[in-house]
């Protein structure tokens, strides 16, 4: 401003000789005068009273900066002031300035200007102290200097700081400004300083983020929790206000590195991967079983190793990683994501208010004019948000038998929308948290709510077998048996090994569990690379039981049956939610098996209409809807494997394929292997054969019959007849006389053994045991009689008598 001023009120360059008025030099240095430091301007002292009383009248009226006198007379020529102090300029002496390293002198001014006093003297310090004048400098040598008086690194609250600071819960505890403030700086400095192998993991994500203006930033948990275990542990208990502040960290560092891409007026979403700890949609917990614990001590149990002991033992309000099959997703809805209302009585615009999912606004009363209302929504400055909730199943071939598969809500946000659609399995990262239901309550007429999942990071298993991880020694051991030339052999033998024959049958399954190889010709035409098997036959030849074996086999099968599968059960339907009151797309069972196998049981028993819906699926691999307004295409890449019944019952050699079975010509053209199954085992012919013979026995001495059964019999009921209690007497003296027999033997073998142990065998207590028809002697062993007088040594099958 002073400048500006002295523009204004110097004099014209017409009128004034150069000569009378000093040249302009570099601005007032600390220490000069104060009455020479206008003298470099060449103003004098009346016109600076005049120019301070025009300022006084410009404070009440105001300055018009438009005005077209003013505004062209600051882009006047003026000799006095178009001019630069030569002193300190040495542009001679340097060379040109790289693209990175004005950045990085940018970047050190924008420090100066934050740091206030302190970066005005370090500038001070670097740039305006007398130096000699013959010595050369480069320009980086001064910003190197710069640089080492610069706090570079920003003081990180530690452990012992923040373990100073009290609050009732964890959630409280992160909400204090400076805890906050603490996490903001930790996750700042990860970002920066996280390197693996020498190599900083983040800046090229950063780099990516900005080149393609995206919004996600993935963050690896278990990196997090190598490098900052304290953010790791609150991220897991407290997600919500952790995530928040994260994304204000990683925003700010991102618009330090690249300031343009403020410009784009977007946000950073921090987004977790490998989330270490995969729950089951079926053990999700809703019950909130707290641990009165303190922050303080959450964080010294952190720094013993045990980061997942302590917290409450739940999984709600709780970070969490899930996995499953998505059956059904809505539509795209606006959310109000930052609010502004107008007063209706005085107009004042009020706001922005942050809404979120869980709390609604409720304005009390006006700012302006202190009305309590009504207020109106501000649509055109409302900033609104895409929506979109996707129901997420178990998947197949998890659900424990006999149950129902459980199923959860999932909401996407950002740029999570459309990122999923039915049929694909999914795995999601997000906040296990409850929402209030209206529908619920007015129907239960009592207070409930539901749970939901806010999806963070959510990621496909595209690839065959993603959720295996193979390890070196896996992917070894199945390259050894590759090198097998009778590998294919062992592999067909291996499928369904309790049922006997039926080879072409187990080879063709063998080959639709691994499939062929798809073909995609110049991105127009596309070959399916899966197979397809229709097993008809007999009843009774384990047709159910090959698809049985499969289900259990294949990594990913959905199993259903003619009778219970309808045209909409096995592609697609398209339903209204029952509380939106939005068409929403269901997936059916082809839709399920993406990636997969498809097992159908009784497929004759199918309606035409039904089987002709599966046409487009078994040979395009595609399911196309075209309802209530919603056009899509789903997924269904899977092999479908069939089993049927003849028409007659059984098979009919004598007549051709197409006459035993009632299916059109289209639908057989689509299996790719037909399999016959008849049963011609000779075992069946033969029982047959036997059950027509009335077996009589002849020559044969009928009293030695009667005589050995009734032996048989009165031995088998032996031990059913005498008395518990008498058996133990009977045995313990059955024992006491092996035992006296023993100590006779020792006697007059040796004199010297009177004092050891007698030792009898199990074996031979047992065999004098059956010689008095009592054959369970197991019972006696565990009784007083026996455990007050004897030992006994299980492991050497000894009675041990000790003298």
């Amino acid at each position: 401003t002073e400048r500006k001023r002295a523009r204004e009120v110097s004099p014209d360059p017409a009128s004034t000789p150069p000569s009378d008025t000093p040249p302009l030099l570099s601005p007032p240095r600390a220490g000069d005068q104060e009455n020479n430091d206008f003298e470099d301007y060449g103003l004098l002292e009346e016109e600076i009273i005049k120019d301070d009383a025009s300022e006084e009248e410009m404070d009440s009226e105001g300055e018009n900066l438009f005005d077209g006198e003013l505004m062209d007379r600051d882009y006047q020529p003026n000799p006095l002031l178009d001019v630069y102090d030569t002193e300190d300029i040495d542009d001679d002496f340097h060379e040109p300035m790289s693209f990175d390293a004005r950045r990085r002198a940018e970047m050190i001014m924008d420090q100066l200007d934050q740091m206030g006093a302190q970066g005005e003297q370090l500038y001070e310090d670097a740039f305006t102290k007398p130096r000699n004048k013959r010595r050369r400098r480069r320009v980086h040598n001064e910003f190197q200097e710069m640089e080492n008086k610069l706090v570079v690194e920003e003081e990180y609250m530690d452990l012992e700081e923040i373990s100073t600071i009290k609050a009732p819960s964890i959630t409280e505890w992160i909400k204090i400004p400076a805890v906050r403030s603490g996490i903001y700086q930790q996750f700042s400095n990860f970002l920066r300083t996280y390197v693996e192998n020498g190599k900083s993991i983040y800046g090229p994500r950063i780099e990516e983020l900005t080149k393609d203006q995206l919004q996600s930033l993935k963050v690896n948990y278990n990196h997090l929790k190598k490098s900052k275990e304290i953010l790791a542990l609150f991220l897991k208990e407290s997600p919500n206000e952790m995530l928040n502040i994260f994304d204000e960290s990683a925003y700010d560092f991102i618009v330090e590195i690249h300031r343009g891409y403020k410009k784009l007026g977007k946000e950073v979403r921090v987004r977790i991967t490998d989330f270490p700890v995969i729950h089951n949609i079926r053990e999700l917990r809703w019950v909130s079983l707290h641990c009165f614990i303190s922050p303080v001590m959450a964080l010294v149990l952190c720094t013993n190793e045990l980061l997942f002991v302590v917290g409450r033992q739940t999984n709600l309000n709780n970070l969490i990683r899930v996995s499953g099959v998505i059956t059904r997703r809505t539509g795209v809805f606006p959310q109000l994501k930052y609010v502004k209302y107008n007063c209706a009585k005085c107009g004042g615009l009020l706001g922005p208010y942050t809404q979120d999912i869980q709390n609604e606004i409720k304005l009390n009363h006006c700012i302006h004019c202190q009305s309590k209302g009504p207020f109106i929504l501000n649509t055109e400055q409302t900033v609104y948000s895409d929506y979109q909730k996707i129901t997420l199943q178990e998947s197949p071939g998890t659900v424990p038998a006999g149950r129902l598969p459980r199923h959860r809500e999932v909401i996407l946000l950002g740029e999570l929308i459309d990122s999923a659609k039915p049929g694909e399995e999914i795995e999601v990262t997000g906040v296990y948290r409850n929402n209030f239901d209206v529908s619920l309550n007015i129907k239960n007429g009592f207070p409930v709510f539901a749970t939901v999942i806010e999806a963070n990071y959510i990621s496909k298993k595209e690839d065959l077998f993603a959720s295996y991880q193979l390890t070196e020694d896996d992917k070894r051991i199945i390259q050894d048996l590759a090198a097998d030339d009778k590998i294919s052999r062992k592999i067909f033998r291996s499928i369904a090994p309790s049922i006997f024959g039926h080879d072409d049958i187990k080879r063709a399954i063998a080959l639709s569990l691994f499939g062929g190889v798809p073909k995609n010709i110049q991105d127009k035409h596309r070959l399916r690379g899966d197979i397809n098997i229709l097993m008809l036959g007999d009843p009774g030849t384990a047709k159910s039981q090959f698809l049985k074996y499969v289900e259990k086999t294949a990594h990913r099968a959905v199993f259903t049956t003619g009778q219970g599968a309808s045209a909409v059960g096995l592609t697609a339907s398209v339903r209204k939610d029952p509380i939106t009151r939005e068409w929403t797309l269901e997936a059916g069972a082809l839709v399920l098996a993406d990636k997969g196998v498809c097992l159908i049981d009784e497929f004759d028993k199918m309606n035409d209409a039904d089987r002709t819906s599966i046409h487009e699926a078994m040979e395009q691999q595609t399911i196309s809807i075209s309802k209530a307004g919603i056009n899509a295409s789903l997924n269904a890449r899977c092999a479908v494997i069939a089993a049927a019944n003849p028409i007659r019952g059984r098979y009919n050699t004598s007549i051709p394929f197409s006459q035993n079975v009632d299916l059109t010509e289209p639908i057989l053209s689509r299996f790719d292997v037909l399999c016959v199954v008849k049963d011609t085992d000779l075992l069946r012919k033969y029982i047959i054969y036997a059950k027509q013979i009335t077996p009589q026995l002849t020559h044969l001495d009928e009293a030695m019959v009667s005589e050995l059964y009734s032996n048989l019999r009165k031995e088998c009921f032996a031990q059913y007849i005498n008395k518990a209690k008498d058996q133990h007497e009977l045995l313990l003296h059955v024992l006491n006389s092996l035992v006296r027999e023993k100590i006779r033997i020792q006697r007059v073998g040796n004199a010297n053994t009177r004092d050891v142990n007698i030792r009898i065998n199990v074996s031979e207590f047992r065999t004098q045991a059956k010689n008095h028809n009592i054959h369970n002697i197991e019972q006696f062993l565990q009784s007083d009689e026996f455990t007050n007088h004897f030992l006994l040594d299980q492991e050497q099958g000894v009675i041990i008598k000790p003298i």
